[in-house]
């Protein structure tokens, strides 16, 4: 078993890797930037170093300080958690030319899954479905011809890159040229290759990805799936698992076709593979991604597989604890994105010190977080700051628990998506998860925003009153007031239709 690992992240999730370690016994090591001196990951770490100025090209994304801090500290291995350099396939290869075990799959593997071209090629090999698109390195006069053959709408997007960078929806050719243009040049802006593809638009489509987890053995198995369909610009805001639209013959028929993607590249670790769902219940592939996903947490409470420790103990080279016979999906979970965003200004960054803090507790919810009474949130890195898990014994208990946290979760001292989140859970249409990828697009939840500024400031004064009077604790009462969007009446039917489903 591994001595010492080293986490290069920050926030959530190096704490969530943080204490996985603990419970086995390793010690661990963390790596901060100026910005993150007092982070949390920082004070909870056995170790930490400091690896450059607050600009990620200065810090979190350089590999080779990084390798330098293991060597120093003597850790056994790096895990990279999301984002940063967790998809990045000529670090994985460093660590492995230096001795150190990266925790992830292999850098062959990476990259091949990583382009989404060879991708693609590589999983229709394996009898993988794919949505009907074209090869990459075409000409623009070329792709115009291809798109009439696919037919409108078409997505254009980028070869190398990922999170909606790249990426244009058309639907008239007319339009085409100058999305290609404008896709090419965020392309090469954001990944420094500006080669496209097409893609077939599939409309109400739901996101559906499953979970896999592969060992060196040759041992492949599926966790089951997870719905992200909530999304804004590609990006996803809320998760849960199971599926609605996800029966158990759909389940496995799209595990199976996951551990075949995985077998195509020898893939050993946790992983990701990502699809669209249409409304006849056809499945096509999108993408794997090769590394822990931020909703990995949903899967883990409707299964009972910590699926961090599952990475270190394949990375240690043991087999799979599982079996496919032994996952069993128990229950449902939803997630929320809590994010250092603004929902009534279009989720423009927000940034601040953060001046009063209450998370929620109770039955069923969890809660990662990476922030802190007098933490300053900045805008060097994702805006995310903590993930609020909501576990019921059926979606209608999920999304009452998660309800129920939401209007006990106070930040202040930053505007967050917390007022968004309680929007979305009142909306109809959620509660009955009739939504798609566009969802968004065409539905906007009400934003209790008014409420939350009035919390926000009584926070803020009542902080500053006890502070002054040399009291060491804050509480921010729960204040009363009309909700906006949804009519009181038809709410409260919603709540007792949710109520008589638990």
């Amino acid at each position: 078993m591994f001595q010492k690992i080293l986490i290069a992240n920050r926030g959530e999730i190096a704490l969530r890797i943080i204490r996985a370690c603990q419970e086995r016994g390793i010690e661990t090591v963390a790596v901060y930037s100026d910005a993150d001196r007092n982070a949390l990951h920082v004070r909870y770490a056995d170790e930490a170093y400091h690896i450059g100025p607050p600009p990620a090209n200065q810090s979190y994304l350089r590999g080779d300080a990084i390798i330098d801090v293991a060597r120093q500290a003597g850790a056994d291995a790096i895990h990279p958690g999301y984002g940063f350099l967790a998809e990045n396939a000529d670090f994985a290869a460093a660590c492995r030319d230096a001795g150190v075990v990266f925790i992830g799959p292999t850098p062959e593997a990476i990259h091949a899954m990583g382009d989404k071209v060879t991708a693609r090629a590589t999983v229709a090999a394996a009898g993988v479905p794919l949505i009907p698109g074209t090869p990459a390195g075409l000409s623009d006069d070329e792709l115009l011809a291809a798109a009439e053959e696919i037919g409108y709408p078409v997505l254009v997007k980028a070869s190398a890159g990922g999170g909606g960078k790249g990426m244009r929806l058309v639907y008239k050719p007319e339009e085409l040229k100058s999305s290609l243009a404008a896709a090419r040049r965020e392309a090469l802006k954001a990944f420094g290759d500006d080669t496209v593809y097409l893609e077939k638009a599939v409309e109400g489509a739901r996101h559906v990805e499953i979970q896999i987890l592969a060992d060196a053995h040759g041992n492949v198995i599926h966790l089951g799936e997870r719905e992200c369909s909530i999304q804004r610009r590609h990006q996803k805001l809320v998760e849960e698992s199971p599926s609605v639209v996800v029966d158990e013959d759909l389940r496995q028929r799209m595990g199976a076709v996951a551990v075949a993607a995985a077998k195509a590249v020898n893939y050993v670790s946790a992983g990701t593979v990502e699809f669209l769902v249409d409304k006849d219940g056809n499945f096509y592939f999108l993408e794997m991604n090769t590394r822990l996903q931020v909703e990995h947490p949903v899967t883990e409470l409707v299964t009972g597989v910590d699926i961090v420790k599952e990475m270190i103990s394949i990375a240690d080279g043991r087999k799979l604890r599982f079996t496919q016979d032994d996952i069993h999906m128990k229950g449902w979970a939803i997630e929320a994105r809590i994010t250092a965003e603004d929902p009534d200004n279009n989720f423009m960054p927000s940034t601040g010190k953060i001046v009063a803090l209450r998370e929620p507790t109770g039955p069923g919810i969890r809660i990662e977080s990476g922030v802190y009474v007098g933490m300053e949130v900045g805008l060097y890195y994702d805006p995310m700051i903590a993930k609020l898990i909501a576990y019921g014994e059926n979606r209608a208990e999920a999304i009452l628990r998660l309800r129920r946290a939401l209007t006990e979760y106070r930040i202040a001292g930053v505007k967050t998506s917390i007022p968004f989140h309680l929007g979305l859970v009142d909306t109809p249409r959620f509660q009955w998860g009739q939504f798609d990828t566009r969802f968004l697009e065409t539905h906007t939840p009400p934003v209790t925003e008014d409420i939350e500024e009035k919390r926000q400031i009584a926070a803020i004064v009542a902080a500053m009153l006890l502070h002054r009077r040399g009291q060491q604790a804050v509480t921010i009462g729960h204040d009363g007031g009309q909700e906006g969007g949804v009519s009181a009446w038809r709410k409260a039917a919603l709540l007792n239709g949710l109520r008589r489903l638990v």
